[in-house]
């Protein structure tokens, strides 16, 4: 195991030593060598001035120096060389995400990087943005060494960060343990649109890796791949993250499963880290050892989600919101003479579920699809059994003269002392009602609907808090033709988005800020893969996304063992040209991968 310690002064000369063989380790001749030695060179007074650093392997041996030079706000990366016999083995990143590390603690929010032009693979795949000021001269004390000849250093910045004030209020700033419980949350509400056996709940128990932004441990109901948990831990800089996985064969109740292992129980319990579920319930109330507390979870409801937003509008102060009338039907006769109707009158119409995740439970009727389907009766006997809402539907955002987002959520959080945390606005990718997906990153919800967005999202935030809820919600909007925003559900538990929000918090602590980061739920693969194969091409992926300037994370890998497999996926960029290149890139890899068996 690698560990980074302080350089001491009586090691200068050794490690000049090593910067030397690092150095020679691209082939310069001994001639250019001798010349960047004096430049090169660590004196035993540059050890505490220079901020030296040393990578040490578990025998003792230095394997890697460098330095973080200047002062803030602006900092150099002044060396950073490693042992040729240890390249390869993950010493410079280690290397490199101390001195991001340190920066931070300073104060720097400008770190700079005059790289050898051998290295500039290195730091754009560890978030290091390319720039087209000069980069230093060979003559320059900070520069690692110019090429023979004369060519130019590369010059890169990266802006240091320290994580997220959302992120450290959501678990103290620390680690935390993950319970993957998502089909214990569901079959709380006996929904009809809900799977009996939870099998799509298990595939999504796999989010729980992404719970917070750096966990200690990982509860899953089934058995997941090796292969990526050690993919996840290397692209988001994790290390000793504990997995127990394959807990349950078939019942959803995670958090009895964890409670009927008394000894694990009492390990997960009694690390004093936070434990993070998908979403409350009363099984993980009595595994926390945290009082459930009756009606909660009643804002999961939709007509009751839409009896809070029609109070927090009777207020006045949310002109930007418009919220549209929804009505509970006593039967399904009741809903279908409404429906007929409204299909009459040419109006369009959603009907929906009380309970219902990523889109199940929730129908998007036109006139046209009503009588493509023999009329309103024979669309309700198509649907689950279960109460019905019948709400108004919102028109698109045409009249604005855009493309912009038409479905956009806020995320936030109600820590245990009843205080509401804003985490941010995300556009998500829906398709006939249905999550697909979701993007989140400063800029991503358009100007005209951020301002709206936020201040209602807190608003829920606030009331939920008054209501005795605790833990993560969001608010679900759709965007009318006349740039308002309709609220339409709350989810009291973690989402999609608040996986890519956790993600985009890390990678900017780890690489620095600005990332967009990208959840898709379903990213089709060609063929079913055994479990190594799938492991070599999610490794392929998260290299190909590397060399466009992506980050590339598997986010639920056991869809890809299903008769019609499928991989969900994060992708981070700090730009959407790049990231929408890198997306369409992995879809079409993962499809490929069919092409090596044949046509079928």
């Amino acid at each position: 195991m690698v560990k980074v310690r302080a350089a001491r002064p009586a090691e200068a000369e050794d490690l000049t030593g090593l910067v030397m063989r690092s150095k020679a380790h691209w082939g310069y001749d001994a001639a250019f060598l001798a010349a960047c030695a004096p430049e090169l060179r660590i004196r035993a007074g540059d050890v505490t001035a220079r901020r030296v650093v040393v990578a040490e392997n578990g025998r003792g041996e230095v394997v890697g120096v460098a330095s973080l030079e200047g002062t803030p706000p602006r900092a150099e990366l002044g060396l950073l060389f490693v042992e040729p016999s240890a390249v390869g083995q993950g010493v410079g990143r280690l290397l490199y995400r101390d001195v991001l590390r340190r920066a931070v603690e300073l104060g720097v929010r400008r770190l700079v990087i005059d790289s050898d032009p051998h290295a500039t693979g290195f730091y754009r795949a560890m978030g290091a943005v390319p720039v087209a000021e000069p980069a230093a001269s060979a003559a320059s004390p900070a520069a690692p060494a110019a090429e023979a000849g004369g060519t130019a250093l590369v010059r890169f910045e990266a802006a240091p960060v320290p994580l997220a004030d959302w992120a450290r209020a959501w678990t103290g700033g620390g680690r935390a343990v993950h319970l993957g419980n998502v089909g214990e949350f569901n079959a709380q509400f006996a929904d009809a649109t809900l799977d009996r056996e939870q099998r799509p709940a298990h595939h999504y128990a796999c989010l729980a890796a992404f719970y917070s932004p750096y966990p200690a441990a990982l509860v899953l109901p089934r058995p997941v791949p090796r292969g990526w948990t050690e993919l996840v831990c290397r692209q988001l800089g994790w290390t000793g993250v504990e997995v127990y996985d394959g807990l349950l064969d078939a019942d959803p109740g995670l958090a009895e499963a964890v409670r009927a292992r008394p000894a694990l129980a009492a390990l997960l319990t009694g690390s004093g880290l936070p434990l993070v579920p998908w979403g409350r319930t009363r099984a993980f109330g009595r595994l926390a050892g945290r009082p459930w507390r009756d009606g909660e979870l009643r804002y999961e409801s939709k007509s009751a989600a839409h009896g809070l937003f029609g109070r927090i509008l009777a207020d006045g102060g949310h002109p930007g919101i418009v919220l549209p009338r929804q009505w509970r039907v006593d039967g399904r006769w009741a809903a279908a003479r409404m429906l007929a109707a409204r299909t009459r009158a040419g109006e369009s119409t959603v009907l929906k579920s009380e309970h219902g995740v990523g889109g199940s439970g929730t129908t998007v009727l036109t006139p046209a699809r009503v009588r493509a389907a023999g009329g309103a009766r024979a669309v309700l006997r198509r649907l689950p059994r279960g109460p019905l809402l019948v709400e108004e539907y919102v028109g698109g955002a045409a009249s604005r003269g855009d493309e912009g987002p038409r479905d956009l959520t806020y995320d936030g959080f109600v820590d245990e002392a009843g205080r509401a945390h804003e985490v941010g606005g995300a556009v998500m990718e829906v398709a006939d009602g249905c999550y697909r997906g979701a993007t989140v990153g400063t800029g991503v919800v358009p100007g005209w609907a951020e301002k709206s967005l936020i201040a209602f999202g807190a608003a829920v935030g606030r009331e939920l808090a008054d209501s005795g809820y605790r833990g993560w919600f969001d608010v679900d909007f759709v965007a009318d033709g006349t740039g308002r925003l309709a609220p339409t559900e709350t989810n009291l538990r973690l989402t999609g988005p608040s996986i890519a929000f956790m993600v985009a918090a890390r990678l900017d602590a780890l690489r620095g800020a600005g990332h967009l980061v990208r959840i898709a739920d379903r990213v089709e693969l060609g063929a079913r893969l055994p479990e190594a194969q799938l492991d070599e091409l999610c490794a392929a992926l998260a290299r190909g996304c590397a060399e466009l300037g992506a980050v590339f994370v598997p986010a639920i890998p056991t869809g890809a063992f299903e008769p019609a497999p499928w991989l969900g996926v994060l992708v981070a960029a700090r730009g959407r040209e790049v990231l929408d290149a890198a997306e369409a890139w992995v879809r079409a890899e993962a499809l490929a991968v069919g092409a090596m068996f044949g046509p079928s």
